[in-house]
């Protein structure tokens, strides 16, 4: 048997890491029954796999879908692995969390890992996501466009692992990461909840003239207007980047608009920090984007506004949903061409523009710092992930 070390380790651990199949560590079953279709709003707690991709970090201590319980429902004891048994790719498929409570029914499609009293099981479902482990399971799942791991693979994963206590501090340590992840998380997802509802009502209703919300000292109707009557200018992308050669000015293209790396390229700036983007073809047709400068892309539009440009981004972006199903064309999505004939936008006075503007952009980079933290720490366990297990 290999014996090997982290590189980061807590203070007072030395020993070499032992290396055994995970087969000789567990017990092994399988969930059973249940699918989508048998949710209800309330019954009894379940854990189906599919939800192991979009919604539980690796400890599963409350479950938000529900179901009416069938004979021989599997309900767990707390504290079993749980991997999921199909997947749409072999690096999905590859990841594991901790049940941690008993009472949950544990649905089909999950293999289920009971370790034994020397192997600590969040420790454990954090090293088969991870490292050479991850890696390990992703090979030997089997399928083409729905991928499969079954317990007998699963038996086979070369585990390492130190002392139980070293275990135990590795997922306290991890577990309270998570659950510092969580609370920005939480936190975030309430400023945005919080600034879809002030987009509601400080923008008038469909057929209003004012809106719900206003700011003290306003009091006039707003003036509705084509959205070409505040539009001064209106700037098409180019496909340009494959022909130049690196520069300085930023390449804008989806990608980069959604947190991408920037591309640096020897192109014209057509696009100021002031002017609105416009997605125009693509599957997210009509997502509208603002503050940014650069070289625009063939997929966008930009508009330079005679009105606030922030108040006009704004009042696009509560209008977003409406754009997407209104304003597109069907089959391949685009923006259809009269959109600034067509659509209608509803305009205040200036000293009104400018003080919904400064609001949502002070809300805007109080979410935009919150995002940053969360993906900071997310960073953070990446990299403690990396280091504090045997890759």
């Amino acid at each position: 048997m290999s014996k090997r070390t982290p590189q980061i380790r807590f203070k007072g651990f030395t020993d070499d890491w032992e290396d055994r199949k995970l087969g000789e560590l567990a017990s092994f079953s399988k969930g059973n029954g249940y699918t989508k279709n048998d949710l209800v709003e309330f019954g009894d707690p379940i854990i189906l796999y599919g939800r192991l991709y979009t919604k539980y970090e690796t400890v599963i201590e409350k479950v938000d879908t529900f179901v009416n319980k069938k004979d021989k429902s599997i309900i767990s004891e707390g504290s079993e692995v749980i991997v999921p048994a199909s997947g749409e790719s072999s690096e999905d498929i590859s990841r594991a969390s901790v049940v941690g409570k008993s009472g949950i029914i544990l649905g089909g499609d999950l293999n289920i890992i009971k370790p034994v009293n020397y192997i600590d099981s969040i420790f454990l479902a954090l090293t088969i996501s991870n490292g050479s482990q991850q890696k390990e399971m992703s090979k030997k799942a089997q399928g083409k466009s729905v991928v499969h791991l079954h317990n007998s693979d699963l038996k086979q994963v070369n585990i390492l692992y130190p002392k139980l206590e070293e275990q135990q501090k590795i997922g306290s340590f991890f577990k309270q990461l998570d659950n510092t992840i969580a609370l920005h998380q939480r936190k975030l997802d309430l400023l945005k909840e919080q600034k879809k509802g002030f987009l509601q009502k400080m923008f008038p209703k469909n057929g209003a003239k004012v809106p719900e919300l206003r700011f003290e000292g306003f009091s006039d109707d707003w003036e509705e207007r084509k959205l070409k009557d505040v539009v001064e200018n209106q700037i098409k992308g180019k496909a340009q980047f494959e022909k130049l050669a690196p520069g300085e000015v930023e390449y804008l293209d989806t990608s980069r608009l959604n947190g991408g790396q920037a591309i640096l390229t020897n192109g014209l700036k057509d696009v100021t920090l002031d002017d609105i983007l416009i997605l125009w073809d693509g599957s997210k047709a009509g997502t509208v984007y603002h503050g940014f400068e650069g070289a625009l892309g063939s997929t966008l539009k930009a508009y330079r506004t005679s009105a606030n440009s922030k108040f006009v981004y704004q009042y696009l972006k509560r209008h977003q949903d409406n754009i997407y199903n209104n304003y597109r064309t069907p089959n391949i999505p685009h923006v259809q061409k009269d959109f600034l004939n067509v659509f209608t936008i509803c305009v205040p006075v200036s000293d009104e523009q400018e003080k919904i503007a400064s609001f949502f952009k002070q809300l805007d980079d109080i979410i935009a710092l919150h995002q940053r933290k969360l993906d900071l720490l997310k960073e953070q366990k990446k990299g403690f992930l990396q280091k504090m297990f045997v890759s």
